[in-house]
């Protein structure tokens, strides 16, 4: 009983998401009816997958490091200029439909077309129940605010791979397809979910360069993963490895560090970043969003942009990020990211020199800079003041990618 407990145990997450074959399948609900631990695990899996899932697309109605400036969760590390609009003098950024200076899946720039939303070039008659399934779908309620981003970009990306068909093997970026940017998500989501207690959904392959070690963190071994991890996920199906994904995404959401914020709030350090475990659901939300857009522009569908308070939680880890790398010698730059859910100012680098620069930049495009998706030269942007200085915030943005 306590090797078939121990088995069962393992498949519980993929039964959740309805990925285990028949054969294993049909062990779960007899040791589910003698088991009141795995009963109730099994319950809580079933339904935070029934709440990222959401309702379906036919059930939804029509149309349907530095100091923040203004709000109270502004951080250490910066100066406070004054409190009120996100607006500085009149200067505001280009809209988020701007194309100039976006890459495409190769680094290149993107190609023209028609846009929607988020500058996303759009596949005629494809977009209005899988936008509207996407822009409405809500985060898991169960789950507390710090992790309400990464569950409604997980639900997101769910509802995208349902609409990719036979098209797994379509370029997205880097040398990636679809399926192989899923499997990227497995060992992104990773890290976080071995701290927390979960086990890894993919054997090792090599030995893990200081592993054990909370501070170990190397590019190197960062793609070492990834590429085990697609190598692996190549000999399955590219529905088991969505499966796979999922599993590993619903139990992340289902631990008690993604309903707890006391619980959440101790610090760790993943990939080089020393955060709370909050923060770092936070960082999840913003690369599950970020390659779920790769994925809807290289199949030509419209991913919108995450919700606005979402959006706003990821924008001020950004900052709060770019500050500490910035330093405190930097030239100073009044940042301000002028946008729906996003509309706040920073002062980053010194603060014992006047402002030499303004900077605006809408809160997508910002996001898709720290992401990689912009050059920095090439983000839509206002700006006012020392082109140096500011060129140097952007530059120093556009190198905290990883993704």
């Amino acid at each position: 009983m306590t090797t078939e407990h121990g088995d069962v145990q393992e498949l519980l997450a993929a039964w959740a998401v309805g990925a285990l074959p028949p054969g294993e399948a049909r062990r779960v609900p007899p040791h589910l009816a003698e088991c009141e631990d795995c009963a109730a695990e099994a319950e809580r899996l079933r339904e935070t997958v029934r709440l990222l899932d959401g309702p379906a697309v036919n059930d939804l109605p029509e149309g349907s490091g530095g100091r923040e400036v203004r709000g109270r969760d502004a951080e250490p590390g910066g100066r406070e200029v004054r409190a009120g609009s996100p607006e500085t003098g009149g200067r505001e950024a280009r809209g988020r439909s701007a194309e100039p200076g976006r890459r495409d899946a190769h680094g290149g720039p993107a190609a023209p077309g028609r846009s929607e939303g988020n500058g996303m070039r759009v596949e005629p008659g494809r977009v209005p129940a899988l936008a509207l399934a996407l822009r409405t779908r809500p985060a898991a309620p169960r789950v507390a605010a710090h992790a309400a981003p990464y569950a409604a970009a997980v639900a997101g990306l769910r509802s995208l791979l349902r609409e990719v068909g036979g098209r797994w093997a379509t370029p997205v970026v880097h040398d990636w397809d679809v399926q192989a940017t899923v499997a990227h998500l497995i060992a992104a989501d990773e890290p976080l979910a071995t701290r927390l207690g979960l086990d890894a959904r993919v054997p090792p392959s090599r030995p893990a360069a200081g592993a054990g070690r909370e501070d170990a963190w190397a590019e190197d071994a960062w793609a070492a993963r990834t590429a085990d991890v697609i190598a692996y996920e190549r000999g399955r199906a590219p529905e088991e490895t969505v499966a796979v994904w999922a599993a590993q995404a619903g139990a992340l959401l289902a631990t008690p560090e993604a309903r707890d914020p006391e619980l959440a709030a101790r610090a760790t350090t993943l990939m080089g970043l020393r955060l709370p475990v909050a923060d770092h659901f936070a960082v999840r939300a913003f690369e599950t969003w970020i390659h779920t857009d790769d994925i809807g522009r290289a199949l030509g569908l419209a991913v919108p942009p995450p919700p606005d308070e979402h959006l706003g939680q990821l924008v001020r880890l950004a900052v709060r990020i770019l500050g500490t790398a910035l330093g405190p010698t930097a030239p100073p730059v009044l940042f301000t990211v002028a946008g729906p859910g996003a509309g706040a100012e920073w002062v980053l680098g010194s603060e014992g020199e006047p402002v030499q620069a303004e900077l605006v930049l809408d809160p997508v495009d910002f996001c898709l800079l720290v992401g990689g998706r912009y050059a920095p030269d090439e983000v839509p942007r206002g700006t006012t003041g020392d082109t140096g200085a500011a060129a140097g915030v952007l530059e120093r943005a556009a190198s905290l990618a990883w993704l």
